[in-house]
């Protein structure tokens, strides 16, 4: 989502944090997070600045950059960051896990 002339952040857009994750879009192997930025419009355009500076053939394997709301503080070390999402995902996939097994293993 890119910022048109005349539109507005909103206060939670300017307030929230994003991760600048790290992936390959061919293997699916994830390099974690590179960055975690405040506010929308500054995450978008460090994302654009990892873009810029990649390499032609790191794009070519196949790494690309993603954002994804966090709820880590901004300038929160890139490695402990990705410890903390790993985490979180784990925590989420488990607890996905457990309410599909308590629904009879149906979705809701």
């Amino acid at each position: 989502m890119r910022l048109t002339r005349g539109e507005h952040l909103t206060n939670e857009e300017l307030k929230t944090s994003y991760a600048v994750v790290r992936h390959n879009v061919r293997t699916y192997e994830s390099a974690g997070v590179v960055q975690i930025v405040k506010g929308r419009h500054n995450a978008e355009l460090t994302l654009k600045n990892f873009e810029v500076e990649q390499s032609p053939a790191d794009r070519h394997e196949g790494w690309r950059y993603f954002l994804e709301k966090s709820t880590l503080k901004a300038g929160t070390d890139p490695a402990e960051a990705t410890e903390l999402r790993q985490a979180e995902l784990e925590q989420r996939e488990s607890k996905a896990t457990q309410d599909s097994e308590g629904n009879g293993g149906f979705s809701r």
